[in-house]
């Protein structure tokens, strides 16, 4: 076994799930796979055997929050060292991910996260823009996670995460909301780990439709909002 493992949730992928296996088989060769398939109605389970990845498929559609925990879940059980975990829509380039791993591997912190919207060398400001429809609930977002964590996060809804074995139980408990990312955030505050945001570069979806758009992206920016009020009221009593 691999100290690595990098799991990817899926839900109908069978048109991307290709590029990506291939992506990390070139550029994290020393990693395992695992595809956590959402009761997929396509492909992406055969697809993603036949790739030679891992597959954990629930027989119904869930959601995102227990295909994360069940990512997460799986990597403490098996008993590996460190977690990646990329999106099964292309987005994600293996090299940042490989980034993120370096620095968690190196002791530097214990969760890694890629954003799009910190700067470091190499990585100008602006250089994503979110669409108009996203800029006020990205805007609500950041400063609520200000209040939340008492530090700034810019990126708090950013799927691209490198972890070491003692954030994977955090992160693998179910999920009470459906905004797993900032729940996991406030979790891992909580646990007192470590946790570091990263500059990187994201790519558009290599194809199909994005699940978050119209309607369920507002209702997201709601579920997120409803996470950090609740998390607020809990601390204070």
């Amino acid at each position: 076994m691999a100290e690595t493992l990098v799991f990817i949730p899926a839900w109908n992928e069978e048109e991307n799930l290709p590029a990506v296996l291939a992506e990390l088989a070139a550029g994290l060769p020393e990693a395992d796979v695992l595809v956590v398939d959402d009761g997929s109605t396509d492909d992406t389970a055969r697809v993603a055997r036949r790739l030679g990845a891992a597959v954990e498929r629930f027989e119904r559609n869930r959601g995102l929050p227990y295909g994360v925990a069940a990512g997460y879940a799986y990597a403490a059980a098996a008993g590996y060292a460190y977690c990646g975990r990329v999106d099964a829509d292309g987005q994600h380039p293996v090299s940042e991910l490989a980034r993120l791993l370096v620095l968690v591997r190196s002791g530097a912190c214990d969760v890694a996260v890629g954003s799009r919207f910190v700067s470091g060398e190499g990585y100008e400001p602006y250089r994503y823009r979110p669409t108009p429809a996203r800029v006020l609930g990205t805007s609500l977002l950041r400063r609520g996670m200000r209040i939340a964590l008492g530090r700034p996060f810019a990126d708090a809804t950013s799927g691209l995460y490198a972890v070491n074995a003692k954030a994977m139980p955090v992160l693998s408990e179910p999920y009470g909301t459906g905004a797993p990312e900032v729940e996991g955030l406030l979790r891992l505050r909580d646990a007192g780990l470590r946790v570091e945001e990263v500059p990187v570069d994201m790519r558009r979806r290599a194809g199909g439709e994005s699940k978050l758009a119209g309607k369920k992206a507002a209702l997201l920016v709601l579920t997120v909002v409803g996470t950090l009020l609740a998390y607020r009221r809990a601390r204070r009593s």
